[in-house]
């Protein structure tokens, strides 16, 4: 068995305008020192894959920034690694060539040189939206077992505690896994639903023939014209993933994401799982300084900081600076923050390079959180 992967940096930027405005939802920071593709390329990496492609659309330099050559990954080889696919005018794009892909398929149509050069078994695809930490092994594995044509990732979930949109799938499947059905998520709908968390394996040739019967067709929509079209023809499964699982689907939903990686069930529900670790870009930054009079509390605090005043229930990234009795609760800092003496930060979320003068007080709430873009002077 071999597999290859194929990563979508791009489908969800609308979900957190905020944070996408100058960055792919792929490398959106999270948890003090990851991107959002951390998870998704990690999962692919501890399945023993080494080849994997990124399909971007625009604003990726961030993206590329922190992949680098994929050494971080063990991906920087002569032979497969880790391949950056921009956008580009295909033969199959026909009326569409005058403009970028906007749907799912779309860019799995633009990006057919990549899926006919692969020589691997089955094409892994994901997004990069979720947090959460997939055996991938274990999902090909089940798609050999059951001679699938398609196999997608799904989540029993609540729908009041996920901010669901029509962008995302209901699943409907009998006891076996067999898909019967697939649908929109409708806004309103309550109680517990089976959703796709659009992680998907399909056998290479089965996933080249079904393209080009799109092509052909002139499809776009790849759940409506690709998977409920063929749930009847074709062997889809689903296989139900009962790990740890956050969505990012709003400024709001990053917040309680990242929130929740300051309880020790959910962190060790992700990071803690043997022979499946995160891995992200490595830096070699110094050890974060506590003065005497700083204050910590149920914080995660990434190196390099320097911490003068009190910090509760946050999360500061890499080279944050806190200044002399500042106060700094239930907030996201992210990289090269600085906050000045005696301000006081609540349910607050900086992007990167932000300054917070001297004597400055921002407050948001957990449901809105107040966000400050990147490089302001506040």
């Amino acid at each position: 068995m071999t597999a290859a992967g194929l990563i979508f940096s791009n489908i969800h930027d609308a979900s957190v305008p905020e944070l996408t405005r100058i960055r792919t939802i792929a490398s959106v920071p999270f948890g003090g020192k990851y991107r959002l593709i951390d998870f998704a390329l990690s999962g692919m990496v501890n399945a023993g894959m080494s080849k994997i492609g990124i399909i971007t659309h625009y604003n990726y330099q961030s993206l590329l920034d922190h992949i680098g050559m994929g050494k971080d990954w063990d991906l920087a080889r002569r032979s497969g690694g880790i391949k950056i696919l921009p956008p580009f005018i295909t033969a199959y794009d026909g009326a569409a060539a005058s403009r970028l892909y906007s749907t799912r398929l779309e860019a799995l149509l633009g990006v057919m040189n990549f899926i006919g050069r692969c020589d691997e078994d089955y094409i892994v695809t994901s997004d990069c939206d979720m947090i959460c930490n997939i055996d991938i092994a274990d999902v090909i594995k089940f798609h050999e077992e059951n001679a699938a044509d398609i196999t997608i990732v799904t989540k029993k979930v609540d729908s009041s505690q996920y901010p669901l949109s029509a962008s995302n799938q209901v699943i409907n499947a009998d006891e076996s896994g067999r898909l019967l059905d697939v649908a929109d998520y409708t806004v309103g709908t309550e109680g517990n639903i089976e959703i796709s968390l659009n992680v998907m394996v399909f056998g290479r040739t089965f996933l080249r023939n079904m393209l080009l019967d799109a092509s052909a067709h002139g499809y776009t929509a790849f759940y409506r014209d690709i998977v409920a079209r063929n749930a009847k023809h074709s062997k889809i499964m689903v296989y139900r993933y009962e790990g740890y699982y956050s969505l990012v689907g709003s400024l709001p939903s990053y917040f309680e994401s990242s929130m929740k990686l300051l309880d020790k069930e959910a962190r060790e529900g992700l990071f803690g799982i043997r022979n499946r670790p995160i891995l992200t870009k490595v830096r070699n930054s110094p050890p974060t300084k506590y003065t005497k009079d700083a204050k910590i509390s149920n914080s995660l605090i990434a190196d390099g900081c320097v911490i003068e005043g009190k910090v509760e229930n946050s999360i500061l990234f890499r080279g944050v600076r806190v200044g002399k009795d500042a106060v700094i609760k239930n907030s996201i800092l992210m990289q090269d923050t600085f906050v000045g003496p005696d301000s006081s930060l609540n349910c607050v979320i900086t992007d990167k390079n932000v300054v917070i003068k001297d004597g400055r007080h921002l407050s948001g709430h957990e449901t809105m959180p107040f966000f400050v873009g990147k490089g302001i002077m506040v």
